[in-house]
């Protein structure tokens, strides 16, 4: 049978949990049901999208939604799966693929050429008055949650909002540096120019001249 669609009334159904309890559609009537589709227990990618169901289920209940999901698995394997995982939704068992096909999810599938019959993996959001309200028909695990909760006009869980810095107070203004005293070489330098015309500037001692050395001669001679 071809997949249900958007408006469309979602198949009625009937099947065993991993516990043994029996699961009707039917039963969560005026709730919003996540219903969806996978191939089998405990593999890489439906152990992914199983998590990802846990991981956001209280976004999703917060949301009004109910989860469920179906294969062609036992109970027992169920069991298992969910206890390994601590899955907090029921696995609903459908070895006889009677929901599977009223769904629209078993057929003909093919890996690596070749060719059997199996489980599509396809979600289903069913609406409050038994309709869908939207189909994902083929689910690329990655993200997968996200869609359905934004289907729902919900979002998952958010980071803490961080607490604004305070703003840091402005540094007060700087002082002015007190201008320096030129010291130093500079100093030196220019004090020299002035040594050198004070030194320019002093009288020669007068030189005694040989006229008067030799009157002095003379006149000791004469005293003599």
């Amino acid at each position: 049978m071809p997949m249900p669609q958007a408006g469309d009334t979602a198949p009625g159904f009937q099947l065993p949990d991993q516990d043994g309890n029996s699961v009707s559609l039917s039963q969560h009537a005026g709730k919003h049901v996540v219903l969806y589709f996978y191939p089998k227990d405990d593999t890489p990618g439906c152990t992914t999208e199983a998590c990802d169901f846990r991981d956001e289920h209280s976004a999703l209940g917060a949301a009004g939604a109910v989860v469920l999901g179906v294969s062609a698995d036992s109970t027992e394997r169920h069991r298992k799966f969910a206890t390994k995982y601590s899955l907090p939704f029921p696995l609903l068992a459908d070895p006889g693929h009677q929901v599977l096909e009223a769904y629209g999810v078993w057929g003909e599938k093919s890996l690596y050429g070749r060719k059997f019959q199996g489980i599509t993996r396809a979600t289903f959001l069913i609406g409050p008055d038994g309709r869908v309200k939207q189909a994902w028909p083929k689910v690329k695990v990655s993200g997968h949650v996200a869609e359905v909760l934004a289907a729902l006009g919900a979002k998952g869980a958010a980071p803490a909002a961080s607490t604004p810095a305070p703003a840091k107070p402005a540094a007060p203004a700087k002082k002015p540096a007190p201008a320096k005293k030129a010291t130093g070489t500079r100093a030196v330098k220019k004090a020299t120019p002035a040594k050198q015309a004070t030194a320019r500037k002093a009288p020669a001692p007068a030189k005694k001249s040989a006229t008067g050395k030799t009157a002095a001669k003379k006149a000791g001679r004469a005293r003599r």
